[in-house]
């Protein structure tokens, strides 16, 4: 029982992401930058950003995105 409740957090959690993902990935890349998520997030700061982009890529892939979400960074999206 155990297991499948970690299972289904775990889902939970990338089911999330991914949607999360859609919705702020305006131009349909597959990752969301620091204009794309200001467009929904307009708070968001540099800062905040560069703390969530762990490869200095300039962009957000799906696995930062889940971790910055997870961490609250990001509110998830209902």
């Amino acid at each position: 029982m155990k297991s499948a409740r970690i299972a289904l957090a775990i889902l939970l959690v990338s089911g999330s992401a991914a949607f999360a993902q859609d919705a702020l990935d305006a131009d349909g890349d597959g990752l969301v930058t620091l204009a794309e998520l200001q467009a929904m997030y307009p708070d968001f700061t540099d800062e905040q950003f560069a703390e969530a982009d762990t490869d200095a890529s300039g962009a957000l892939d799906e696995a930062e995105l889940a971790a910055a979400t997870e961490a609250g960074m990001i509110p998830a999206e209902e």
